[in-house]
């Protein structure tokens, strides 16, 4: 007889042993005539050697290895799930295509129709999508228009902090802005970014648009000034020569047409080699060395002032 007692077990339980032992079949966890137990008790159970018996190696080696199937966030069951974070940068650089493609099918508009002769619709329509659609990537048409004024305007500015800590002459430096801004006028933003101030625009936004324009004026003085004091630049009057820059970039923008005979990119190479010549100093044409540099500047200050 055996020495352990059974566990107290409810009238559906006993009836459920009972007719398993009628059947002759053993239940869960019951012993054969040899002593060794059978089911699904047999995997879970330690071998008399302290070590796992080997079906439970295998069950959780097989629930590992479903775990570390790829897609999957939890090892309960079932195909696993796409990572929701995944998903929403997927859907917020989706968003920012669009609303680029917005911004340039308006700056399109605007440099065939003009500002006041385009409509949302128009935009709406070259996209092929509804008026609601565009509704979604911004508030409304004057917010396009500046849009595609910033969309010009970026590459210039991201210039001015790249070139801040280079170690080159001013006037290479200055070289590398100019040749960005010459690109930017020839490109689908040009006229938006000239033309720009011409419309009937809020004047919070007539404010922003102005406060960008002095920061590139003033971005190009200053590299003037930086080239006449390191001698790279012939001395000259920084203001009036950032107007003389600034006035003929700015011109390609109502001249030039795509699928012309140059490219932008050949476009700013031409501006930039004329400036060059004409911003480097006397001293590297004819062999001399600049006198002096300053009286020179204030020389042509002065000449500007009277003119």
């Amino acid at each position: 007889m055996s020495s352990r007692r059974a566990a107290p077990s409810s009238g559906k339980s006993r009836s459920r042993a009972d007719g398993r032992a009628m059947s002759g079949r053993p239940g869960p966890g019951s012993r054969s005539a040899g002593g060794a137990t059978s089911g699904p008790a047999a995997a879970a159970r330690p071998s008399s050697s302290g070590r796992p018996a080997p079906g439970a190696r295998s069950e959780r080696a097989g629930r590992a290895a479903a775990n570390s199937r790829p897609g999957r966030v939890n090892g309960h069951g079932g195909e696993g799930l796409p990572s929701p974070w995944r998903a929403s940068r997927e859907r917020q650089h989706d968003r920012e295509v669009k609303r680029d493609a917005v911004i340039r099918a308006a700056a399109h508009a605007f440099n065939q129709k003009g500002y006041h002769n385009t409509s949302l619709d128009d935009i709406a329509a070259a996209l092929d999508v509804t008026k609601p659609t565009v509704y979604y990537y911004v508030t409304n048409k004057e917010q396009l228009l500046f849009e595609c004024f910033v969309a010009g305007i970026e590459p210039i500015r991201a210039m001015f902090h790249e070139i801040r800590d280079l170690n080159l002459p001013a006037r290479e430096r200055l070289n590398r802005v100019l040749r960005n801004y010459a690109r930017a006028m020839a490109s689908e933003f040009g006229w938006c970014m000239v033309r720009v101030e011409d419309q009937d625009l809020s004047p919070d936004m007539s404010g922003h648009i102005k406060a960008m324009k002095s920061e590139i004026d003033h971005g190009i003085r200053r590299l003037i000034r930086e080239g006449v004091q390191d001698g790279s630049i012939h001395p000259c009057d920084p203001k009036m020569t950032a107007f003389a820059l600034a006035g003929s970039l700015n011109w390609i923008a109502h001249w030039y047409r795509e699928n012309r005979s140059m490219t932008a990119a050949e476009i700013a190479d031409a501006f930039i080699t004329v400036f060059d010549n004409g911003l480097q100093p006397r001293a590297a044409q004819s062999g001399e060395l600049p006198s002096n540099p300053d009286a020179a500047a204030n020389s042509m200050r002065r000449r500007a002032a009277r003119s």
